[in-house]
């Protein structure tokens, strides 16, 4: 419509104790009517039903028109900020915005001739958890007041839209879609730039803010506005990416007072870009679907199963298949929807989960401790404890002080040792119990509640997992200041053998952003950094800390621990277990980066022993090369040697000098020179390729150039059947296209007539059935049929067109029987 946004600003003037409901209702009337200048005549001022006080008060401190101050109730002049906290009665200001001053009856029916301008919230009450109202030992104010509104009232627009808050953008989107706009409530090219000026407004500043599509929390809004902008953006007939590049528009308007859009402009561009071309392959199609399903749909409802589909396979949000619903007088089956949704998450959820037996072959008890009895973590010091046993049950085991780390936070559970008089039990996971960790070893555990014990932790196991923890905390840093201030972790691996990073990003990341991300984080180690933690931290006091990552929608305890890795650089809430210092670390590298979702990226990376086995990995690659590059070259020189016993002038072949490379003993620099000897053996072996493929293709030619006499002799001495001609023989070829050009030649040659040819390729019986198109029309033979029919003979199969199909078969010795065969195979089509 043309007053409510999804993006706004709302200007509020605020008092904790001082001025109450008679300076605000003063204060209020003298801004709009001295001020401002608005017509008094113009103006109603709505009361919370039973707040008499207000009602007094507008009627005493300003000169409204009595009959203008109106009561109503709960859901219109009741605030509250949720089901508990602050609350308190509101008188609101709306303005009539008739041309005979007859609105008086709108106020509060959602009509946009007659609306809100300014809320006065009085804040007297507290609502505990038991849903009663308990007085404030002190009353506040807080008003807020739509900047759109009160802008489209003083320039006296009867649209926001049709204000300089919004002229500079719709002007730029009738200029990008060719189309004029014409101030018009209904008009649909209208009300199409009036969304998507909102829309791009909303996902500049959201941007801008930090803030990505995805497909879950704010991410899931900032999608379905795109995507809703990007409909209506069908309706004037754009169907390629567009809404990037009215942004621009936005920050020539708003960018002077927001300097943070002006400089995150490019990045806004590209995230929106890349949501638009995600969703632009599929928008068309999911629309038509949507056009044939409604042209059909019965009492006016939209099946929620097509809803879900359309969600599902087309990425259509619920509430934008509405939208277009009721825009064809149709309403959602959304029940429906909601039971298809709900089973689809049930599935994921089973998908994703592995049940404890079958990891580890057995049950895993619960294990219940006294009352009143904890366990302590103090693998943060030290990797190994004497302990007491406070409970069992089977194989598993609670212990008072545990070294054992439980997985949280992306960081994997350890493993070790636990010794009980003499004998030692591994431990082979820990988990999380209700009073603490849980530790399972690989078979039962006597009776032993109060025995001292000794817990080890698998050392070398939790260093590898250390090094890649104290890692990703600098790659997340460094994914930030080269990527964006966008990028946050949304979901983490931390694992002995390589570390897992999942982010929020529009694109694929370059190999020179790679590079830079790894060039960073690399220094970081060098510089040798002793990481710092602060524990038992209060959540506020954390909150203070400079540099400190937090992330809207995130959850955190009420005391924290804060790893620092230079406070200049990385500082995180983190409760994991990190190396002293990053030289510990070694060496860092980036060995894949993938989307794992729409504008959800991961890169999975190595650090320490790690690093050994990826160089280990890539020698082995080029060993594989290597040999593949070898065998490519012999086969070339051979292709070559017959080509020139067949006349043939030589064409040049690859002669690489193949090499093991000789690796530094910096791993930094071992894992440079293979990864380039890698890259140029690869461009070796796809040159190779090629030569050999034009090799092979040369030498079947003359190879079928070489056997074309033969065909004569074999069509000069073919057995007549009905008036048409049948042969069949055997070649030596070597694939199976050097055996079709032959029966395409004996296909040219035949006049009328059938013919098949057999070869022995590859150790397995190989044919080529070919019939003359007067054959297929006047008797319908068909060579699929033939070939299929005699590859039976082979122990094979085969098939393919009417004029030429091919077949094979295990049953090679047999080759030459099935081919004397062949007139009496045709002879019986003939007669079918």
């Amino acid at each position: 419509d043309t007053y409510h946004h999804t993006f706004f600003e709302m200007l509020g003037n605020w008092s904790f104790g001082d001025y109450y409901k008679r300076e605000a209702i003063e204060w209020a009337w003298e801004l709009l009517t001295k001020e401002w200048g608005l017509d008094k005549s113009r103006l109603y001022a709505t009361v919370f039903e039973t707040d008499a006080e207000a009602e007094g008060l507008w009627k005493a401190v300003t000169n409204i028109d009595s009959s203008h101050v109106l009561r109503f109730g709960k859901k219109d002049n009741f605030w509250e900020m949720g089901e508990t906290g602050p609350c308190g009665p509101c008188s609101e200001i709306h303005v009539d915005l008739t041309p005979d001053r007859s609105g008086g009856a709108l106020v509060n029916r959602g009509d946009p001739r007659v609306m809100e301008i300014w809320n006065l919230v009085f804040i007297q009450h507290n609502r505990n958890e038991t849903g009663k109202l308990e007085n404030l030992p002190a009353k506040h104010v807080d008003t807020g007041m739509g900047f759109e509104r009160i802008c489209a009232v003083l320039q006296k627009k009867s649209s926001n839209y049709d204000t300089d808050v919004f002229m500079p953008i719709i002007n730029r989107i009738a200029q990008t879609v060719g189309q004029e706009y014409f101030y018009k409530l209904d008009n649909a090219s209208d009300i199409a730039m009036r969304v998507i000026a909102d829309h791009v407004r909303m996902l500049t500043f959201s941007i801008a803010d930090g803030a990505i599509p995805a497909n879950e929390g704010r991410g899931y809004v900032l999608r379905r506005i795109l995507r809703r902008a990007a409909r209506f953006g069908r309706n004037l007939g754009m169907h390629e990416p567009f809404l990037f590049s009215i942004s621009p528009a936005v920050v020539e308007s708003m960018g002077d007072v927001f300097p943070e859009i002006k400089s995150g402009l490019e990045h806004i561009q590209k995230v929106i870009k890349a949501e638009e071309e995600g969703f632009n392959a599929t928008l068309d199609r999911g629309l038509e679907i949507f056009e044939s399903v409604a042209t059909s749909a019965h009492s006016g409802l939209f099946p929620g199963s097509e809803a879900f589909k359309l969600y599902d396979t087309y990425g259509f949000p619920l509430d934008l298949t509405q939208l277009m619903a009721a825009e064809r007088g149709l309403s959602v089956d959304t029940s429906s929807f909601t039971k298809l949704m709900n089973q689809q998450r049930d599935r994921s959820r089973k998908g994703g989960s592995i049940a404890a037996d079958s990891i580890y072959g057995r049950n895993v008890p619960s294990v219940d401790l006294p009352a009143g009895v904890t366990t302590t973590f103090v693998g943060y010091d030290r990797m190994e404890s004497d302990t007491v046993v406070l409970a069992s049950k089977g194989n598993a085991v609670v212990v008072e002080h545990s070294p054992f780390y439980v997985e949280s936070g992306g960081q994997v559970s350890d493993t070790g040792v636990l010794s009980v008089e003499g004998k030692f039990y591994s431990v082979i996971d820990t988990r999380k119990g209700i009073n603490g960790s849980v530790l399972i070893l690989d078979s039962p555990l006597p009776p032993a509640v109060g025995k001292r014990v000794h817990a080890t932790v698998t050392v070398d196991r939790r260093q590898n997992i250390q090094r890649n923890h104290s890692a990703t905390h600098l790659v997340h840093e460094a994914l930030r200041r080269v990527l964006g201030t966008h990028v946050h972790q949304q979901g983490s691996l931390v694992a002995p053998d390589h570390l897992r990073f999942d982010f929020p990003h529009f694109g694929k990341i370059s190999p020179e952003e790679i590079r830079a991300i790894e060039e960073m984080v690399n220094a970081k180690i060098r510089e040798n950094i002793t990481i710092q933690t602060e524990v038992d931290l209060p959540i506020e006091v954390a909150r203070k800390i400079p540099n400190v990552k937090m992330f809207f929608g995130d959850k955190y305890g009420d005391i924290v621990r804060v790893v620092f890795i230079d406070e200049n650089f990385s500082v995180e809430f983190c409760g994991g277990t990190h190396v002293k210092e990053t030289r510990d670390i070694g060496v860092f590298k980036i060995v894949s980066e993938s989307s794992i979702a729409s504008g959800v990226r991961r890169i999975e990376a190595i650090t320490g022993e790690g690093i050994q086995r990826f160089i280990q990995s890539k020698m082995q690659e080029h060993q594989r090369m290597t040999d593949e590059l070898s065998r490519l070259v012999e086969e070339a020189h051979r292709l070559q040697r017959e080509l020139e016993r067949l006349g043939t002038s030589p064409m040049p072949t690859v002669r690489p000098q193949i090499r093991i490379p000789s690796l530094p003993n910096q791993p930094q620099q071992a894992i440079e020179l293979i990864e380039r000897e890698n890259i140029q053996l690869f461009q070796l072996v796809e040159q190779a390729t090629r030569t050999a493929n034009e090799l092979r293709k040369e030498f079947s030619k003359h190879k079928v150039t070489e056997a074309a006499p033969g065909i004569d002799d074999l069509v000069a001495n073919a057995t007549s059947v009905n008036g048409f001609k049948v042969v069949s023989a055997r070649f030596e070829t070597e694939t199976m296209d050097e055996l079709k050009n032959l029966g395409d030649i004996l296909r040219s040659r035949l006049g009328s007539g059938v013919g098949i040819l057999g070869s022995v390729i590859q150790e397995k019986a190989a044919l080529v059935c070919v019939v003359t198109d007067d054959l297929i029309r006047s008797h319908k033979l068909q060579a699929g049929q033939i070939v299929g029919e005699m590859a039976k003979k082979v122990g094979g199969g085969g098939g393919g067109k009417a004029h030429l199909a091919t077949a094979g078969g295990k049953d090679a010795e047999k080759l030459d029987e099935a081919l004397a065969q062949t007139v009496s195979l045709v002879k019986s089509f003939m007669h079918k």
